[in-house]
């Protein structure tokens, strides 16, 4: 019986401590533009791409200077 309330003792302390942390997050401002992120990552994917091609690019005109 002991051990019940124990456990329900640390149970209410956790979902407090979330409850508290939710709250901070809200008021500074951390859910402001939850969209952004998945764009942020888009982006990023993009130009890893345009930098690839742009290298790969290099490398053929490079490649065709050398076969001149």
């Amino acid at each position: 019986m002991e051990l019940t309330f124990v456990a329900m003792a640390a149970s209410l302390m956790m979902g407090l401590g979330a409850a508290c942390l939710f709250i901070f997050a809200v008021k500074r401002n951390w859910f402001h533009n939850l969209e952004d992120a998945k764009y942020q990552v888009f982006w990023s994917d993009v130009e890893q791409l345009v930098d690839s091609s742009k290298e790969s690019d290099k490398d053929d005109d490079h490649g065709d200077e050398e076969a001149k």
